[in-house]
Protein backbone atom coordinates (compact mmCIF):
# COMPACT_ATOMS: atom_id res chain seq x y z
CA UNK A 1 0.00 0.00 0.00
CA UNK A 2 3.14 2.18 0.23
CA UNK A 3 4.49 2.46 -2.81
CA UNK A 4 0.93 2.75 -4.49
CA UNK A 5 0.40 5.89 -2.75
CA UNK A 6 4.38 6.95 -3.40
CA UNK A 7 2.91 6.02 -7.23
CA UNK A 8 0.26 8.35 -6.95
CA UNK A 9 2.31 11.10 -5.53
CA UNK A 10 5.21 11.12 -7.98
CA UNK A 11 2.54 11.03 -10.58
CA UNK A 12 1.28 14.44 -9.76
CA UNK A 13 4.15 16.03 -9.12
CA UNK A 14 5.53 15.52 -12.34
CA UNK A 15 2.31 16.58 -13.88
CA UNK A 16 2.96 19.99 -12.55
CA UNK A 17 6.81 20.22 -12.42
CA UNK A 18 8.42 21.72 -15.79
CA UNK A 19 11.99 21.25 -15.14
CA UNK A 20 13.16 18.85 -17.52
CA UNK A 21 15.56 17.29 -14.95
CA UNK A 22 12.84 16.91 -12.16
CA UNK A 23 10.09 15.48 -14.81
CA UNK A 24 13.18 13.17 -15.63
CA UNK A 25 13.58 12.02 -12.68
CA UNK A 26 10.40 11.35 -11.75
CA UNK A 27 10.31 9.21 -14.79
CA UNK A 28 12.68 6.93 -13.17
CA UNK A 29 11.11 6.60 -9.82
CA UNK A 30 7.48 6.23 -10.25
CA UNK A 31 7.68 3.12 -7.88
CA UNK A 32 7.31 0.88 -10.60
CA UNK A 33 10.78 -0.08 -11.49
CA UNK A 34 11.17 -2.05 -8.26
CA UNK A 35 7.78 -3.14 -7.69
CA UNK A 36 7.52 -4.93 -11.53
CA UNK A 37 11.13 -6.47 -10.26
CA UNK A 38 9.48 -7.96 -6.91
CA UNK A 39 6.31 -8.98 -8.42
CA UNK A 40 8.07 -11.33 -11.23
CA UNK A 41 10.14 -12.67 -8.20
CA UNK A 42 7.04 -13.30 -6.50
CA UNK A 43 5.13 -15.22 -9.52
CA UNK A 44 8.14 -17.10 -10.67
CA UNK A 45 7.32 -19.87 -8.74
CA UNK A 46 10.81 -21.70 -9.30
CA UNK A 47 11.80 -23.46 -6.39
CA UNK A 48 15.83 -23.19 -5.71
CA UNK A 49 16.62 -26.14 -6.26
CA UNK A 50 15.42 -27.87 -9.47
CA UNK A 51 15.92 -30.10 -12.07
CA UNK A 52 15.48 -34.44 -12.38
CA UNK A 53 16.86 -35.13 -9.14
CA UNK A 54 14.09 -36.79 -7.35
CA UNK A 55 14.43 -34.65 -4.12
CA UNK A 56 11.55 -32.35 -3.05
CA UNK A 57 11.85 -29.01 -3.52
CA UNK A 58 11.79 -26.64 -0.79
CA UNK A 59 8.34 -25.62 -1.09
CA UNK A 60 6.80 -28.89 -2.60
CA UNK A 61 3.66 -29.15 -5.75
CA UNK A 62 0.94 -30.19 -4.62
CA UNK A 63 0.43 -34.58 -5.07
CA UNK A 64 0.06 -35.30 -8.48
CA UNK A 65 1.32 -32.15 -9.94
CA UNK A 66 4.64 -31.55 -12.01
CA UNK A 67 7.90 -30.45 -10.46
CA UNK A 68 9.30 -27.70 -11.02
CA UNK A 69 12.44 -27.57 -13.66
CA UNK A 70 13.45 -27.67 -16.82
CA UNK A 71 12.58 -31.35 -17.43
CA UNK A 72 8.97 -30.99 -16.50
CA UNK A 73 9.11 -34.28 -14.64
CA UNK A 74 6.71 -34.94 -11.64
CA UNK A 75 8.54 -36.14 -8.72
CA UNK A 76 8.48 -39.83 -9.58
CA UNK A 77 8.76 -39.84 -12.62
CA UNK A 78 12.18 -37.94 -11.95
CA UNK A 79 13.21 -40.76 -9.41
CA UNK A 80 12.85 -43.57 -11.92
CA UNK A 81 14.96 -41.39 -14.85
CA UNK A 82 17.63 -41.40 -11.74
CA UNK A 83 17.10 -44.97 -10.74
CA UNK A 84 17.09 -46.94 -14.29
CA UNK A 85 20.36 -46.33 -15.05
CA UNK A 86 21.85 -47.22 -12.02
CA UNK A 87 20.87 -50.75 -12.60
CA UNK A 88 23.08 -52.82 -14.76
CA UNK A 89 21.10 -56.04 -13.79
CA UNK A 90 17.85 -56.71 -14.61
CA UNK A 91 14.86 -58.14 -13.75
CA UNK A 92 15.46 -61.39 -15.11
CA UNK A 93 19.00 -61.92 -14.32
CA UNK A 94 18.20 -60.66 -10.71
CA UNK A 95 14.92 -63.30 -10.15
CA UNK A 96 17.01 -66.18 -11.26
CA UNK A 97 20.14 -64.93 -8.93
CA UNK A 98 17.11 -64.41 -5.99
CA UNK A 99 15.25 -67.93 -6.58
CA UNK A 100 18.65 -69.90 -6.63
CA UNK A 101 19.23 -68.41 -3.03
CA UNK A 102 16.56 -70.34 -1.93
CA UNK A 103 16.26 -74.07 -2.02
CA UNK A 104 13.22 -74.51 -4.54
CA UNK A 105 12.96 -71.32 -4.24
CA UNK A 106 10.52 -69.36 -6.75
CA UNK A 107 10.46 -65.44 -6.56
CA UNK A 108 7.03 -64.26 -5.71
CA UNK A 109 7.81 -60.41 -5.37
CA UNK A 110 10.88 -58.31 -6.68
CA UNK A 111 11.01 -54.56 -7.41
CA UNK A 112 13.96 -52.39 -8.17
CA UNK A 113 15.05 -50.20 -5.28
CA UNK A 114 17.51 -47.54 -4.75
CA UNK A 115 20.23 -47.30 -2.33
CA UNK A 116 22.79 -44.86 -1.11
CA UNK A 117 25.52 -46.21 -3.42
CA UNK A 118 23.23 -47.42 -6.33
CA UNK A 119 20.12 -49.70 -6.75
CA UNK A 120 19.34 -53.27 -5.73
CA UNK A 121 16.61 -55.65 -6.26
CA UNK A 122 14.48 -56.75 -3.03
CA UNK A 123 12.47 -59.57 -3.88
CA UNK A 124 10.54 -62.29 -1.49
CA UNK A 125 11.58 -66.30 -2.37
CA UNK A 126 9.05 -68.56 -1.30
CA UNK A 127 10.05 -71.97 -0.37
CA UNK A 128 8.58 -75.17 -0.84
CA UNK A 129 6.02 -75.30 1.47
CA UNK A 130 5.60 -71.21 1.11
CA UNK A 131 8.14 -69.92 3.90
CA UNK A 132 9.40 -66.76 2.51
CA UNK A 133 12.79 -65.13 2.27
CA UNK A 134 13.95 -61.70 2.01
CA UNK A 135 17.06 -61.94 -1.31
CA UNK A 136 18.59 -58.79 -1.94
CA UNK A 137 20.34 -58.66 -5.09
CA UNK A 138 23.02 -55.51 -6.12
CA UNK A 139 21.69 -54.31 -9.28
CA UNK A 140 25.30 -53.27 -10.32
CA UNK A 141 27.22 -56.54 -9.37
CA UNK A 142 24.43 -59.20 -9.33
CA UNK A 143 25.21 -60.67 -6.30
CA UNK A 144 23.81 -61.20 -3.56
CA UNK A 145 23.79 -58.88 -0.62
CA UNK A 146 21.40 -60.40 1.78
CA UNK A 147 19.06 -63.73 2.36
CA UNK A 148 17.26 -64.42 5.32
CA UNK A 149 13.91 -65.70 6.37
CA UNK A 150 11.11 -63.47 6.79
CA UNK A 151 10.16 -62.67 10.48
CA UNK A 152 7.09 -63.05 11.78
CA UNK A 153 5.69 -65.69 9.59
CA UNK A 154 2.53 -67.96 10.78
CA UNK A 155 0.80 -70.84 9.08
CA UNK A 156 -1.65 -69.12 7.66
CA UNK A 157 0.92 -66.88 5.62
CA UNK A 158 3.00 -70.00 4.19
CA UNK A 159 -0.13 -71.49 3.45
CA UNK A 160 -1.23 -68.56 1.44
CA UNK A 161 1.89 -67.61 -0.76
CA UNK A 162 2.08 -71.78 -1.76
CA UNK A 163 -1.67 -71.36 -2.85
CA UNK A 164 -1.05 -68.83 -4.76
CA UNK A 165 2.63 -70.02 -6.62
CA UNK A 166 0.83 -73.18 -7.03
CA UNK A 167 -1.77 -71.84 -9.31
CA UNK A 168 0.28 -70.41 -11.04
CA UNK A 169 0.39 -72.06 -14.50
CA UNK A 170 1.51 -68.98 -16.18
CA UNK A 171 5.06 -67.64 -14.82
CA UNK A 172 6.44 -64.46 -13.97
CA UNK A 173 8.67 -64.10 -17.50
CA UNK A 174 5.98 -65.28 -19.35
CA UNK A 175 3.65 -62.47 -17.53
CA UNK A 176 6.39 -60.03 -18.63
CA UNK A 177 6.87 -60.71 -22.05
CA UNK A 178 2.85 -60.42 -22.05
CA UNK A 179 2.92 -56.80 -20.70
CA UNK A 180 6.06 -56.00 -23.06
CA UNK A 181 4.38 -56.93 -25.94
CA UNK A 182 1.57 -54.81 -25.17
CA UNK A 183 3.70 -51.76 -24.92
CA UNK A 184 7.34 -52.02 -24.40
CA UNK A 185 9.18 -50.89 -21.27
CA UNK A 186 11.75 -51.87 -18.54
CA UNK A 187 10.42 -54.54 -16.01
CA UNK A 188 10.73 -52.46 -12.39
CA UNK A 189 8.58 -54.87 -10.54
CA UNK A 190 6.88 -58.16 -10.01
CA UNK A 191 5.31 -59.51 -8.11
CA UNK A 192 2.11 -62.72 -7.00
CA UNK A 193 -0.96 -61.01 -6.02
CA UNK A 194 -4.82 -61.93 -5.46
CA UNK A 195 -7.73 -58.94 -6.73
CA UNK A 196 -10.84 -58.74 -4.37
CA UNK A 197 -12.87 -61.06 -6.73
CA UNK A 198 -10.33 -63.94 -5.89
CA UNK A 199 -8.65 -64.18 -8.67
CA UNK A 200 -4.99 -64.67 -8.52
CA UNK A 201 -2.16 -62.18 -11.05
CA UNK A 202 1.41 -61.23 -11.41
CA UNK A 203 1.35 -57.76 -11.07
CA UNK A 204 4.03 -56.12 -13.87
CA UNK A 205 5.87 -52.51 -13.28
CA UNK A 206 6.94 -51.46 -16.97
CA UNK A 207 8.61 -48.00 -17.17
CA UNK A 208 8.47 -46.34 -20.60
CA UNK A 209 12.03 -44.42 -20.59
CA UNK A 210 10.85 -42.32 -23.21
CA UNK A 211 8.20 -39.93 -21.14
CA UNK A 212 9.43 -42.07 -17.26
CA UNK A 213 5.83 -43.43 -17.00
CA UNK A 214 4.94 -45.80 -15.26
CA UNK A 215 2.11 -48.77 -16.63
CA UNK A 216 1.13 -51.35 -14.41
CA UNK A 217 0.02 -54.83 -16.35
CA UNK A 218 -2.78 -57.44 -13.90
CA UNK A 219 -2.08 -60.67 -15.64
CA UNK A 220 -3.97 -63.46 -14.79
CA UNK A 221 -1.75 -66.61 -13.43
CA UNK A 222 -3.82 -69.42 -14.92
CA UNK A 223 -4.27 -68.47 -18.48
CA UNK A 224 -2.68 -65.15 -19.05
CA UNK A 225 -4.94 -62.98 -19.91
CA UNK A 226 -4.38 -59.07 -18.82
CA UNK A 227 -6.80 -58.16 -16.65
CA UNK A 228 -5.80 -54.58 -16.31
CA UNK A 229 -3.71 -51.88 -17.65
CA UNK A 230 -2.83 -48.86 -15.64
CA UNK A 231 -0.64 -45.91 -16.36
CA UNK A 232 0.55 -43.88 -13.59
CA UNK A 233 1.78 -40.35 -14.44
CA UNK A 234 2.54 -39.37 -11.47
Amino acid sequence: MVRTRWGRAAGVLCGVVVSAALVSGCGDDGGGGSSSSSDSSASSGSPASSGSSGSAPSSAPASGSASAGTSGLTEDQAERKALLPTAKVGYEKAARTAAAAVPNGKVAEIELKKTADGSEWRSKVAARDGTAHEVNVDAGSGKVTRSRTEPDQDGDDKRKLADRLGKAKVTAQQAVRTSTERKPGTTTAVEIDGRDDGTVIWSVDLVNTGNWNKTTFDVDVTNGKVLREHVDRD
